[in-house]
């Protein structure tokens, strides 16, 4: 079989009326490669009075993994990094050790017509370096290899695929491809890595004749190669990479190989310990259930 299961995912409240369908982590699955989160949000028309800012909160043992089709975000964070991330731009935030960090709406956006569509992603570090250095690497849109395969055009975000290789620094191999197929033209994905799963962001899609609906994660069969068909103009996303090294434990923004790691951040957390967002002064406060011993 070309498709081993279907992840469903489940709506949840961001705050503000921002909803979004979370697919990772699953009871199916944990994670697929090294990512162990995956939030799809919008395409939204945000309303003129819409508070979409997520206020400073911290992560460990992970990378965030932003992109967006649409709309725009102010990302800020305790290194001192202030950056605009547009559509087309990969955002990778490296939390390792600890960082603090805030998505707000751009100031020329605030009660204007405008819309948001992105995806969310968190990839686990590998145990080996959990506890790296904090960063943050913006990499522009005309920085992302793109090309067009079979009536496809393929953006190569992280990872290697078709030849090219996307200049995002990743910890382990890590794939990660945005690609609009159009109506009755077929992609192969070939020489997947060990976990890979596909998502559509809209349109029609088949992998090798079976029908795969919208807002549903195929988790593939990567011994041999996937063939997706368009029967209308589609986008979809292709995730994956090599299997995480071992269970991840994860409460609210911190993921861990170590529960006593988890535990230790939550209480840093608590005490305000991590460093601060310079210029901000709010904060998201730990949620009221604490995590398991």
């Amino acid at each position: 079989m070309s498709v081993t299961n279907l992840l469903k995912g489940h709506e949840k409240d961001l705050g503000g009326g921002l909803m979004v369908r979370r697919f990772l982590p699953s009871a199916v699955k944990q994670a697929v490669g090294p990512f162990i989160f995956f939030d799809h949000f919008g395409p939204l028309d945000v309303p003129l009075d819409a508070d979409h800012d997520v206020r400073p909160h911290p992560h460990i043992g992970l990378a965030t993994v932003t992109y967006l089709f649409e709309g725009a975000m102010d990302h800020r964070d305790s290194l001192g990094t202030v950056q605009r991330i547009e559509p087309g731009a990969i955002n990778w935030m490296t939390a390792g050790s600890g960082i603090v960090h805030s998505e707000r709406t751009p100031k020329d956006l605030v009660g204007k017509p405008h819309r948001t569509h992105g995806l969310q992603l968190w990839a686990a570090l590998p145990v080996a370096h959990e506890e790296e250095e904090p960063g943050f690497c913006h990499t522009p849109s005309e920085a992302i290899p793109e090309l067009t395969v079979d009536g496809a055009k393929v953006r190569v975000l992280v990872g290697s695929a078709f030849g090219q290789t996307s200049p995002v620094v990743t910890y382990s191999q890590t794939l990660y491809l945005d690609v609009e197929l159009q109506a009755d033209q077929e992609l192969v994905l070939d020489s997947l890595p060990a976990e890979a799963a596909i998502y559509p962001i809209s349109g029609e899609l088949h992998i090798d004749g079976a029908p795969l609906e919208l807002h549903t994660m195929a988790l593939l069969n990567t011994d041999g190669p996937q063939r997706v068909k368009a029967n209308s103009v589609a986008r979809f996303v292709v995730i994956g990479g090599e299997p995480l090294d071992g269970h991840r434990f994860m409460y609210w923004n911190f993921v861990s190989s170590r529960k006593e790691r988890i535990s230790q951040a939550a209480e840093d957390w608590e005490a305000q310990r991590f460093a601060p967002v310079p210029g901000e002064t709010d904060w998201i406060p730990l949620p009221a259930k604490k995590p398991a011993a």
